[in-house]
């Protein structure tokens, strides 16, 4: 397939999750991060006040994981790998749990299911990159 084609494919897909929602599921979930004992100091670690920027990005990357959109073009397994800050391996059930959470409060129970089995495998991917690769800093550091 063309690009141009490749895109117009894109454009006549339903829409899975409206934008809006994205935005707000988005939103909602940092929040709790941010407030998290455990994962609050990881993310202020890595983020610092730069959340401004850093919200964009993540709701391109989540209308694209869950419309394919094409709209987030970054490498999320590169960022997580080096993050300066201490993450474990439980930190990702910890942050699959706020999301599970958030998820329930905003959507049904099909659409949570939808989405929470995309995050299951984006988390499980980045931590048998992170804990597993022996070229991770991250399992170095074990």
């Amino acid at each position: 397939m063309y690009p141009q084609e490749i895109e117009e494919e894109r454009r006549r897909r339903p829409t899975l999750i409206q934008h809006d929602m994205i935005i707000k599921m988005v939103d909602h979930f940092y929040e709790k991060v941010k407030a998290h004992p455990t994962l609050g100091p990881i993310f202020k670690g890595t983020i610092g006040d730069h959340w401004s920027e850093h919200m964009p990005k993540m709701y391109k990357f989540w209308s694209s994981v869950l419309n394919s959109t094409g709209a987030y073009s970054g490498n999320p397994m590169q960022a997580h790998m080096s993050l300066p800050m201490k993450v474990d391996p439980e930190n990702f059930g910890q942050w699959l749990g706020l999301f599970r959470e958030t998820l329930e409060e905003l959507f049904s129970s099909e659409e949570t299911e939808l989405i929470y089995e995309k995050a299951e495998r984006i988390a499980q991917s980045l931590s048998l990159g992170m804990f597993y690769n022996p070229a991770s800093i991250h399992s170095q550091n074990k």
